[in-house]
């Protein structure tokens, strides 16, 4: 027993030195930048001047800070008018904030409407801050109580009661006899 004490303190001694260990990380895991902010289930509030602009739903959020942007998955935008009004919203199956110009884009079966019942529909759109019109170069469709019109292009208000379409490739029109049948 005596022999034993020696021994175990002397091992003692050896396994306690100055040098950490560090965690075992799998690289061939870890592609590109790592979040700097993750979140579920967020809900975003967007002002300006102490009214509300938007509201963004996001099932998944994940913040870049090198890359400067937000990327976004299952999103929903509501977007508010000057009087504080919901007047459209937006959803899409995946999306992108640019957290320097704060322009947002969304991919991947984009709908957006407003309250009077217009519908667009496309893959990809943008939503540029700065003048924040909704604009587009892919196929859209538009429907609303007095036409469809379906092309290739887009540029909107965010209420989308003002739209051109750059490169119709059909359109129709209803009157009010039309609806009434």
């Amino acid at each position: 027993m005596k022999n034993l004490a020696p021994l175990l303190l002397l091992m003692l001694l050896i396994s306690c030195n100055e040098e950490k260990v560090q965690p075992q990380i799998d690289s061939s895991k870890v592609v590109g930048e790592i979040p700097s902010h993750e979140s579920w289930n967020s809900k975003v509030y967007f002002s300006e001047d102490g009214k509300l602009k938007a509201i963004l739903f996001s099932d998944h959020l994940q913040k870049f800070e090198q890359r400067r942007e937000t990327l976004l998955e299952n999103i929903k935008v509501e977007f508010y008018d000057k009087k504080g009004k919901n007047a459209s919203q937006l959803t899409a199956n995946k999306g992108k904030v640019d957290d320097l110009t704060r322009d947002m884009y969304a991919y991947e079966n984009v709908i957006a409407q407003n309250d009077s019942g217009v519908v667009v529909k496309t893959e990809a759109l943008k939503w540029r801050n700065q003048d924040q019109k909704i604009v587009t170069d892919k196929f859209v469709s538009i429907k609303s109580k007095k036409e469809i019109i379906e092309g290739y292009g887009l540029e909107a208000d965010q209420s989308l009661n003002n739209y051109v379409v750059f490169n119709p490739t059909y359109t129709a029109t209803f009157s009010n006899s039309d609806k009434k049948k």
